[in-house]
């Protein structure tokens, strides 16, 4: 169990890396709450500063998770690869939930998408291509994001551990909640598509 609450405050404090904020501090010497829908993530950040912004945040954000997965890794070496996923969602957590923010933080698409895959390679991979492909025909990221981890979770539960399953049922609870607002734009014809998302303003 001890295992377990290490593994989530690690990934917990790479979490709270927010690459976003980071990006937008050396372009402007503002936080990234100030600027456009105040989102720290890739799409609020390539809408206002351009593709290379938001592929710098992008990139952060799959390190720090990496990172928090390698870390565990060495300090857990042969203790379970469960411990992996418990990595996974304290790194999404703490993006999502920063402390150094009172807790107000992004949606963790990135965290989440780089975090199945490294956990387990062949139902993560499936998991965000079909995500993907439903962002691309819909139009809408917060159905994509949706779908990769209720996707997933069905893997999972399918072909790993309950144990698993269940924290991939977090994970996919954390990413509802996280879009719910999207969604419902989405039902309403209100919700921005991919393009509008990723246009620059002027």
């Amino acid at each position: 169990m001890l295992e377990k609450i290490i593994s989530l405050l690690i990934g917990y404090a790479f979490g709270n890396i927010l690459t976003a904020d980071l990006v937008v501090r050396k372009k402007t010497g503002r936080n990234v709450f100030e600027v456009g829908s105040g989102n720290p993530g890739m799409a609020n950040v390539m809408r206002q500063f351009g593709f290379k912004a938001g592929a710098l945040v992008l990139s952060g954000d799959l390190l720090k998770t990496i990172f928090a997965v390698l870390v565990t890794m060495l300090v857990f070496q042969g203790k379970g690869h469960i411990l992996l996923l418990y990595t996974v969602l304290g790194c999404t957590v703490g993006h999502n939930w920063p402390i150094w923010h009172r807790f107000k933080g992004g949606k963790g698409v990135a965290t989440t998408c780089m975090g199945i895959f490294l956990y387990s390679p062949v139902l993560g991979l499936i998991a965000d291509a079909v995500g993907m492909l439903v962002v691309f025909s819909t139009g809408y990221l917060p159905v994509g994001a949706v779908v990769i981890t209720t996707l997933y979770t069905i893997l999972i539960f399918i072909f790993d551990s309950a144990e698993a399953g269940v924290l991939a049922m977090v994970l996919a609870a954390i990413m509802f909640d996280r879009h719910f607002p999207g969604l419902v734009k989405v039902a309403r014809g209100e919700e921005k598509r991919n393009a509008q998302y990723f246009r620059r303003k002027k």
